[in-house]
């Protein structure tokens, strides 16, 4: 792995996070988020996810997602009846706003800062694991990620991805030529990522480096598949679910393939 350890990027990818925290709790932004929170029926999810997770008969299962940021799509799985027991992700600083957020909403589920790949082995299965926008291009490995959250699914229960399409990643918004490919679809190196990461397209200084991994839809749907999950359906979308200066790859002739979601069940009777 380019001479480096597993160990080296997630603290690398943690120290990343960590800087970039205190961005997402402050500002107008977070007022209406954590506001949003205390309503009814709050929801931060799209029409596609929605629609997906709605769909799985979960109704009264207990949800577990796994790189949660400050839990604000775990809380939202409360509007689709089901229980938001466990976040899981590797900055302590995201996860403190996600109390405030869970405190607003009136849940209380459980919020572990931990790397992914070292849980703590009391987290119990859960009848929904999630994993959206951002997961995994942090995982520097790709098949013991996916081990890891096999682990917290129950006998019957699903996995859902809704994730950046791979393909979408081998374009620069900010390139010469922004719909000529940047890079290689099958590039392993990882990319360095030094500037403070914000969701709002702007840049906001440099940051702690984080390192960001490319994987291939093929890596995906087989890391997913070895653990013994049973994929059941695999869909690829034209919208985009990234940061704004994404949009200019949108509702064009030539459409790439810009997101997409997979969805996985353990089978009954696995122990």
């Amino acid at each position: 792995m380019n001479g480096r350890r597993r160990e080296d990027y997630t603290a690398a990818n943690r120290e990343a996070w960590d800087a970039s925290a205190p961005l997402h709790g402050q500002g107008a932004a977070w007022e209406a988020l954590l506001a949003a929170a205390a309503q009814p029926g709050f929801s931060v999810l799209d029409e596609h996810l929605t629609g997906i997770v709605g769909g799985l008969g979960l109704d009264g299962g207990s949800a577990v997602q796994i790189c949660c940021n400050n839990a604000r799509e775990l809380l939202s799985l409360a509007s689709l009846g089901l229980r938001p027991a466990l976040g899981i992700d590797i900055s302590a600083g995201f996860l403190d706003q996600g109390r405030k957020l869970a405190e607003a909403a009136g849940l209380s589920p459980r919020l572990v800062a931990s790397d992914v790949y070292s849980l703590p082995q009391d987290l119990g299965r859960h009848d929904l694991a999630l994993i959206t926008i951002g997961a995994l291009g942090w995982m520097p490995e790709l098949a013991a990620f996916f081990r890891v959250v096999a682990g917290l699914i129950a006998p019957g229960g699903a996995l859902v991805v809704y994730e950046t399409h791979p393909v979408l990643e081998m374009f620069d918004p900010a390139g010469v030529d922004p719909h000529a490919p940047a890079t290689s679809y099958f590039e392993r190196r990882p990319f360095e990522v030094p500037e403070l990461i914000t969701y709002d397209g702007t840049d906001h200084g440099p940051g702690k480096t984080g390192y960001w991994f490319v994987h291939t839809l093929g890596d995906v749907v087989t890391a997913c598949a070895a653990t013994g999950l049973r994929v059941e359906r695999l869909t690829e979308y034209p919208h985009t679910i990234r940061e704004p200066e994404y949009d200019i790859y949108a509702g064009r002739e030539a459409q790439v393939p810009m997101s997409f979601s997979l969805v996985a069940r353990m089978p009954e009777g696995v122990d």
